[in-house]
Formats: structure tokens, C-alpha cells, sequence
């Protein structure tokens, strides 16, 4: 592949021209033997002995050249010559005082290194991020090095990393950094220290595990340490000040990218990747008075390309947590802050390609590990993709999506473990390119129409379903009115309280004295069932249900799961309702609450935890494997 300016072609003609205006520059180096570039005037440089890379850029008139792009040595005379026997002395217009001579044909040259020239330009370099979440920082280090690797051929690498997980979430770093901040709430014991030190003999052992390099292991080592001294001191601090404040927590669990970054950065480098870690502690310098807005995510993207550029030639390896937001970073961002991170980054520089790498091959129509016949989906628009993250499929944080696709930069979502593999890319839908909308934030993006294009679009789209998925977790709340308050007023009460306590509602059926919620919490919310009677175990539910008992009778039914069907064509599926319950109706699934979002792309139903799996196999056999 070939490159002039910001256009790529493939198989370029012999008769391929460049415009007026343009001026190309050649920069040969590590050609496959030692040998010298002859200039017009008295200067060679000397091209030594190593792997064959030759770089081409283009100017246009006064600006910045665009990107350094490497051509294969093959392709090398037979470029130059083609390219200089179809531009005229009007087409190649020279800026340099030198000028190189390849096979009698006079080129302009630049001794600038490759990057150099457009290093601290936005978007220079045709850059791509790369996201790594942590099980793959714990499990696949050296195929992200490789992957890296491979990128490069095409390509400027910024990589960002999640807090390392050995094997699930659950027990990652993060994790362990959260319950470290829990027990240095506790005012005699410190149970922290033991959390800690797992932390970095973890780390360090992962270090031996997989760096060659003594001299660069013993570094390493240190500075993993280093980070661990540097957490025990806040946990010390917290602990004898009796609060583990929004702003320390945040601390607290910042060190979990921090080491994230140090070991891949060392792994990269190990792996003969130049690379540079970037730490974003202190990227936060602008005005933050205003909140989490627009203005502040346009003003960190900026920021972050700065510390992006800061590393020169080297690939950037970026912590995941950006420093000290407003209200904090977990309560304003949540746990997916990486993800944004990432996005705001792939923002900043302008890049093609904001890539999502997982342990699986992408978004697939149903969960592939519970469901064998699942299809992987090519690609998604993010109003799909927004909606299977909030049902329960983990494709990618919804704020992530809202700053990219605002950019019309597409996510890819892929296996790190298959890397070759094109996985699943979510790019805005036609309506979404229209509007110029995100998801979720434009209701012009959901507008209801039953016009002839609708029909037109019905015809174009397969008569089927995108996904279906199943989130766990799921309590039904449900509050009969006693009627002393009028219907509005009922509603407005029973939310008021569940904001006060900080509880989200997934799903809502309301009647003008009834309401039924479905909760979703990591943590379990409730004990007991069965033969049990049910308790509530969580503070703030519990403190919710005393309030909401004046407004009636309250009842709470545990261990439920909603199941999802999504897809922006639904709205033009006739019927697709009506098939979705008649199959769980069928199969003896009970159904205890439906809802279905203004969207219309999707269908959202509230089952029994038990028959959750068996829900998903019926349901993806009958409307994605049979459906005409």
C-alpha cells in the first residue's frame, strides 16, 4: 500500500499523478546494504546496514507535512521512478536546498527521522489507540507486544492499559485497591498492608514471568515497589485521618494503571518496542469549575495529546486513570473510565481507529460461551452497542462511544488472543451521520416515522434481531400506592427516593398505582430466598424501602435476570414482540415484567435468574437461527 497526503491507495497505476501543489520528500533509511544518497550539493548521508524501511511524506504548500508512511525496499525504484516519470517540473515543487539522486532521477530529500517532522501535530501519524483491559495485560503481555509490533508497520501506537487482572475481574487489582481503601477506614488494624504487598509480588513475579532483560527487570522491580511505598503512605494518611475521601480513593485506585503501565512499558521495550510510560496523574490543569461538560472533555482531549506527543518516537503507554475529575473520577465516570480515557485520547490526536481489545473476537449475537451457534456481527451502530453494554453484554463504556462516534472515529472491538481476526466495528448508523447525533443524546436519532423509508429500510435489513443478552444481578421492587398522593406525585416520590439513596432503576412498568422497578448491584443486594425469608443486606436499599413504605406497600423479589433483545431494526420487525414472549411462553419461562425503551430498538423483559441461560439458547434459536 502506498500513501500521498491523507489519501491511501492500493495497487497504485503507473499512471498515478500528484496535484500541482504538492511537494514530495524522500527520506531513505536502514536500507539493506551500507550505502550513501548523493545530494545536488555537497552533503550524503550514510544509510547503514539494517532492515529495509523507505519513507515517504508530503507537503502541501506551507503547512506541516502530513505522516511518514514505510514502503517496503521492493518497492522502492520502482516507486520513485513512477512516481517521478508522472510529475512534470510544474507537479514537484522542491523546498530543500539538497536534493537526492536515485537512477539519474533528481528528488528532493529531508534528513529529518522518521516522526520527527510531524510529531506535535494533532492527528499526525495517522495514529491508532490501543486498549488493553487488564485480564489481557495479565494473560497476553507478550501478544500485546506483538500486537503493538505489528501496528507500527502501518501505523503511529498509542496503548492504553487497564489496572492488571491475573484471572477475572473480580480478583483484579482494582478490586484488591478498593478493599484496601475499605479496611484503612478502620481505625486499629491495618489489614491494607497485607492487600499491598500481594499487589506487588504479583506484579513482580508477572515482571520475571515475562522480561529477559536483568538490568530492565531490576528497574522495574524498583519502580513497582516504589508505587507500593507511595500507597501505603495514603492508606496511612486515610487511616489516621478516620475518611478515605472521594479524591483518596481515587488515588488509591489509580495505582492500579500506574503499575499496569510500568510492566507493559517494560515489556515493550523488552520486546524491542520503543516505548515510553505516560502518566496522567497530573493532566488535569485547566479549569474544572463547571463540572464534567463538553468544555471539559474538549479541554483534557487536548491535554492528553500533549502528554501523547511528549513521547516523541516511542510508542505512549497510557494510564487508563486521568486525575483528579470533579466529584471524582468512580463516581462521575464509573469503573469504564479506561475506556474513556482511551477514547479521549484517540480524540485528542485525531486518530483513524480506536481499537477495544478483549478476549474475545467481538460483539456476538448472543453470548458465545453459553450459546455455540452465536454469529460474531461484523458491525453495530453505537445506539446498539450502548444498549447490549447496559443489558449486559461488556462491549465498551457508553461515555467512550459518545466522544468518538461525536468524532467520527470508529471503535474496533478484537481478540487478543486472535489478533488476526477483523473482529466487530461500531460506526455511527446513516441517521447518526445525519444529525451529527451520539447515542442517546438526540432524539431526532429515535424518530418514529412509518414513511416510505422506513418501509424501503425493512426491505434493505435482515428480518432479524442484532442481539440478545441476559444481565444477572436483577431485583424486582414493586410499590402498590396506598393513594393518599396523586399519580404524578406517587412517581415523583418514589424516584426522589431512590435518587437520594443512589440506587439506578435498569427497567420500569408503572400504572397509576403500581410501579415495578428492576435493580441491578454487583453486590448482593439481598440473602436468604428459598425456604428463607428474603433480607435485605445493602444499607441503602433498605433505607429506600423504609421511605417508600409511606407511599404503600412495598415487596422485594430476588434473584431475577433481564433478558434483552436489541437491534435499531426492531422497530420495522412486525410481530417481534410477540414472538419474543410466545418463545419464552413456550418453554415454560415465566415472565414477571416487561418494558420496551422509547427507542424502539429494543425489548427488555424480567425472567428467573435460574432460567436465564436456557432463555438465552431458546431465544437466540428461534428469532436468529429460523427467522425469515
Amino acid at each position: 500500500m502506498s500513501h500521498v497526503g491523507n489519501r491511501r491507495w492500493s495497487d497504485t497505476p503507473p499512471t498515478a499523478r500528484l496535484t500541482d501543489s504538492w511537494t514530495t520528500q524522500l527520506i531513505a533509511s536502514k536500507a539493506s546494504k551500507d550505502s550513501k544518497v548523493h545530494f545536488a550539493g555537497s552533503k550524503a548521508v550514510h544509510i547503514p546496514r539494517s532492515p529495509s524501511h523507505l519513507y515517504l511524506t508530503t507537503t502541501y504548500g506551507q503547512s506541516p507535512p502530513t505522516p511518514f508512511y514505510p514502503l517496503q525496499l521492493a518497492e522502492y525504484k520502482e516507486h520513485i521512478a513512477s512516481t517521478a516519470r508522472n510529475c512534470s517540473s510544474n507537479h514537484l515543487t522542491q523546498t530543500t536546498d539538497m536534493a537526492a539522486t536515485a537512477n539519474g532521477l533528481t528528488y528532493p530529500v529531508s534528513e529529518s527521522i522518521p516522526h520527527e517532522m510531524e510529531k506535535n501535530l494533532p492527528g499526525g501519524g495517522n495514529w491508532v489507540v490501543q486498549k488493553f483491559g487488564g485480564t489481557s495485560v495479565g494473560k497476553c503481555a507478550l501478544n500485546i507486544a506483538d500486537i503493538a509490533r505489528d501496528g507500527l508497520a502501518k501505523n503511529r501506537i498509542a496503548v492504553v492499559c487497564s489496572a492488571r487482572s491475573n484471572n477475572t475481574k473480580a480478583e483484579g487489582t482494582t478490586n484488591r485497591l478498593l478493599r484496601a481503601a475499605r479496611e484503612a477506614e478502620k481505625p486499629t488494624v491495618r489489614n491494607y498492608d497485607a492487600i499491598v504487598e500481594a499487589i506487588r509480588s504479583e506484579h513482580i513475579s508477572a515482571a520475571k514471568e515475562t522480561i529477559a532483560s536483568p538490568a530492565r527487570l531490576a528497574s522495574l522491580s524498583d519502580a513497582i515497589t516504589a508505587e507500593c511505598v507511595g500507597l501505603t503512605r495514603i492508606l496511612e494518611a486515610a487511616q489516621h485521618l478516620g475518611e478515605v475521601s472521594v479524591r483518596v480513593e481515587d488515588k488509591i485506585v489509580s495505582k492500579g494503571e500506574k503499575l499496569s503501565c510500568l510492566f507493559m512499558a517494560a515489556v515493550l521495550e523488552d520486546q524491542g518496542v520503543p516505548a515510553q510510560y505516560i502518566d496522567l496523574s497530573d493532566v488535569i490543569k485547566f479549569d474544572t469549575s463547571h463540572g464534567v461538560d463538553d468544555s471539559f472533555y474538549t479541554n483534557l482531549s487536548k491535554a492528553l495529546a500533549e502528554k501523547v506527543q511528549s513521547a516523541g518516537d516511542k510508542v505512549p503507554v497510557i494510564t487508563g486513570y486521568f486525575g483528579a475529575v470533579p466529584a471524582g473520577l468512580l463516581n462521575t465516570i464509573g469503573r469504564g473510565y479506561t475506556d474513556l480515557c482511551a477514547a479521549l485520547v484517540a480524540v485528542g490526536i485525531n486518530a483513524d481507529e480506536l481499537q477495544v481489545w478483549k478476549e474475545v473476537d467481538g460483539i456476538f449475537t448472543a453470548d458465545p460461551r453459553k450459546v455455540p451457534t452465536a454469529r460474531l456481527l461484523p458491525s453495530v451502530s453505537p445506539s446498539e452497542a450502548a444498549e447490549l453494554t447496559f443489558y449486559g453484554s461488556e462491549v465498551i463504556h457508553p461515555f467512550t462511544m459518545e466522544q468518538v462516534i461525536r468524532a467520527r472515529i470508529p471503535i474496533r472491538i478484537k481478540n487478543v488472543i486472535n489478533p488476526r481476526n477483523v473482529g466487530t466495528v461500531i460506526i455511527p448508523d446513516p441517521e447518526e451521520r445525519k444529525y451529527g447525533a451520539t447515542p442517546g443524546h438526540d432524539s431526532r436519532l429515535f424518530h418514529r416515522s412509518r414513511s416510505s423509508t422506513d418501509l424501503a429500510l425493512n426491505i434493505m435489513h435482515p428480518k432479524r434481531p442484532t442481539a440478545v443478552t441476559v444481565k444477572h444481578n436483577i431485583i424486582v421492587l414493586n410499590v402498590h400506592s396506598n393513594k393518599r398522593t396523586r399519580a404524578h406525585g406517587f412517581l415523583m416520590s418514589i424516584f426522589n427516593i431512590l435518587d437520594k439513596w443512589h440506587l439506578s432503576v435498569d427497567l420500569i412498568s408503572s400504572s397509576e398505582v403500581h410501579v415495578s422497578m428492576a435493580i441491578h448491584s454487583e453486590s448482593a443486594l439481598l440473602s436468604g430466598g428459598g425456604e428463607d425469608e428474603l433480607k435485605i443486606q445493602d444499607r441503602d436499599l433498605h433505607a429506600a424501602v423504609d421511605e417508600l413504605r409511606k407511599f404503600g406497600n412495598v415487596d422485594l423479589i430476588g434473584n431475577m435476570a433481564i433478558i434483552s433483545l436489541v437491534g435499531k431494526q426492531l422497530k420495522n420487525m412486525v410481530g417481534i414482540s410477540g414472538k419474543f414472549f410466545s418463545v419464552l411462553g413456550d418453554n415454560n419461562i415465566n415472565i414477571e415484567m416487561i418494558s420496551q425503551g422509547a427507542s424502539e430498538i429494543n425489548i427488555s423483559c424480567v425472567i428467573d435468574e435460574r432460567d436465564a441461560d436456557r432463555a438465552l439458547s431458546v431465544v437466540h434459536t428461534n428469532l436468529f437461527t429460523f427467522l425469515d
